[in-house]
C-alpha cells in the first residue's frame, strides 16, 4: 500500500484572501489619489523620514545640546533598533513591493521587500518617542521649542503626529507599499518608541 503524504495548508495559502484584499485596497487608494495629491509633496514626506536624514539629525541633537543628551540617546538607539528590526522582518517575509511601485532604487537588500514599511515604523517611532518625552519632560522641551521654533509646544506635538500619519499614508499613495505593510510598520514603530523611552535612556 502506497503511503499518502498529508497536505496541510501553508501559511501563505491561508493568508492569500487577506493578501488579495490588501493588494486591491492599496491599488485603489494609489489610483484614486494619484491625480489629486502632488507627487512632489509625497516625495518630500518620503525624504523627510529617510534614515539618512533623520539619523544624522538625532546625532546632531545629541552633540549640539548637552542638556538633551539623556533624551537624545533613546532617539539614536531607537533609530538603530528600527533599522535592524525592520530589516530582519523584511528578510523573513520577503513580500514583493507593489508592481506599480515607480522607479524606486533600494539602498540595501532588505529594501527590495515591502513588509513592513520602514518609513511608517520610523515616523511612528519618532512621534511616539517625542510624545512621551514631551509628556514627561514638558518644561525642558517647551523651553527648547519656544526658544528655537517660536511655536506653542502643543502645536508642535500635534504637527509631529500629523507629519507621521501623512508620511505613513504617503507610502501607499506613492505605490511604495501595500496598506497592511504600513499598518504593520506603524505598530512596530509605536512599540519601538515605548521601548526606547522606557528602556534605552542612559
Amino acid at each position: 500500500m502506497g503511503s499518502t503524504k498529508a497536505t496541510t495548508p501553508s501559511s501563505s495559502h491561508f493568508l492569500q484572501p487577506l493578501i488579495t484584499i490588501d493588494a486591491s485596497v492599496s491599488l485603489f487608494l494609489h489610483t484614486l489619489f494619484k491625480p489629486i495629491l502632488p507627487t512632489f509633496l509625497l516625495l518630500l514626506l518620503e525624504y523627510s523620514a529617510d534614515f539618512r536624514f533623520s539619523f544624522p539629525v538625532s546625532i546632531s541633537l545629541f552633540l549640539a545640546y548637552p542638556s538633551f543628551s539623556s533624551l537624545a540617546v533613546p532617539l539614536i538607539l531607537g533609530h538603530l533598533l528600527d533599522l535592524v528590526l525592520i530589516g530582519l522582518i523584511k528578510l523573513t517575509f520577503r513580500r514583493a513591493r507593489p508592481h506599480y511601485n515607480p522607479n524606486m532604487s533600494a539602498v540595501v537588500h532588505a529594501d527590495n521587500f515591502s513588509f513592513p514599511s520602514g518609513h511608517a515604523s520610523r515616523v511612528l517611532f519618532l512621534a511616539t518617542l517625542f510624545h512621551l518625552i514631551f509628556q514627561h519632560n514638558e518644561e525642558l522641551v517647551s523651553d527648547f521649542i519656544q526658544r528655537w521654533i517660536k511655536f506653542e509646544p502643543g502645536f508642535v506635538v500635534l504637527g509631529v503626529w500629523v507629519w507621521a500619519i501623512m508620511t505613513a499614508t504617503s507610502r501607499v499613495l506613492l505605490g511604495r507599499h501595500f496598506f497592511f505593510d504600513v499598518l504593520a510598520g506603524a505598530f512596530v514603530g509605536a512599540l519601538e518608541g515605548i521601548v526606547a523611552y522606557r528602556f534605552l535612556r542612559f
